[in-house]
């Protein structure tokens, strides 16, 4: 059973880490294959489900030490039908590894929860294509028809929420929102931002959120941002309005780079954790509605550890 679905302990103002970038530290830290980037493919073995446990072990640990919430996001951001078929799943056995990733989720809850540490189960769930390139846009239909399945496994699941990551354009986040509606379960929408601070399509930030609002009712639970560095994001916010009212999130990427360059690196730019946390320190005094502070791409624990230990004293 759901513990926080009806009520997300991350909405009441006060500051909720989570993890960095869970497929760039298996990839480039742990020297582990991760074929089509999929983490929620080690769910497969005992092995594999001990390295998922490790890792977020230490970040609980941040949040303990910061006197913060602790927001689980799960390692299924890949385990939806087209990546699944690539990696061999059937429709059966795809949902099973997204049960299996809430139930790893709830075992580390049951584990490490306490008072003054309330921790939030969220359901991951990535765009159909890629994350940096929107690709070929499904419409609002079918971006709900193609996500429902998985989100439907979440809802019927211990899972608190649903956090939707990554995503390139509007409509798939219209229909993952609807999806999530349909299925009574709290989403967050987190948007995939290019060094100008806008989507990968172009579109505002600011556009996007407005838009995904009016199409659902404001049905997200609320809005993040992921996988920019902070120096990108500042140009979205540039002109202010009621709509960061809705954004309370941020997982911002190590490295300045621009996705192409990102994407063409054969190195890890893991930037500087300590300067890091001081911009994300910084956006915070500016923008205190922003309560979840986690990483993404390129960031570890030692990113993490900066932007907890910034942002307590920030706040």
């Amino acid at each position: 059973m759901s513990k926080y679905r009806k009520a997300l302990p991350q909405l009441g103002g006060t500051l909720f880490l989570s993890d960095g970038g869970l497929e760039t530290t298996l990839i480039f830290h742990n020297g582990i294959e991760l074929p089509h980037f999929a983490a929620f493919d080690l769910l497969r073995t005992r092995a594999g489900r001990e390295t998922l446990r490790s890792y977020y072990i230490p970040y609980i640990e941040m949040a303990r030490e910061n006197g913060m919430g602790f927001i689980l996001d799960g390692p299924t951001w890949r385990a939806n039908p087209d990546w699944g078929a690539k990696l061999g799943y059937s429709k059966e056995a795809l949902a099973a590894a997204n049960r299996d990733g809430v139930e790893l989720l709830e075992e580390l809850r049951a584990a490490y929860e306490a008072p003054g540490l309330p921790m939030v189960v969220s359901a991951a769930v990535g765009p159909r294509g890629d994350g940096y390139v929107p690709g070929e846009l499904m419409s609002i239909g079918e971006a709900e028809a193609y996500h429902a399945e998985q989100i439907g496994v979440f809802a019927d699941s211990g899972a608190d929420m649903v956090g939707a990551y990554t995503l390139t354009n509007v409509e798939e986040a219209i229909g993952i929102a609807r999806a999530a509606a349909a299925a009574r379960i709290p989403v967050a929408i987190s948007f995939t931002l290019e060094t100008d601070g806008a989507l990968p399509t172009g579109q505002s930030l600011k556009s996007a959120i407005e838009t995904v609002d009016a199409e659902t009712g404001a049905s997200p639970a609320y809005y993040m941002i992921n996988c920019a560095h902070p120096t990108h994001i500042g140009h979205a916010f540039a002109k202010g309005g009621a709509w960061l009212n809705r954004l309370k999130g941020l997982r911002a990427n190590a490295s300045r780079r621009s996705h192409v360059e990102l994407n063409e690196a054969p190195d890890l730019d893991a930037g500087n954790p300590a300067e890091l946390g001081a911009e994300y320190a910084g956006i915070i005094r500016r923008f205190p509605l922003i309560t979840i502070l986690g990483g993404c791409c390129g960031t570890d624990t030692r990113h993490v550890a900066c932007i907890g230990a910034a942002c307590r004293e920030a706040a």
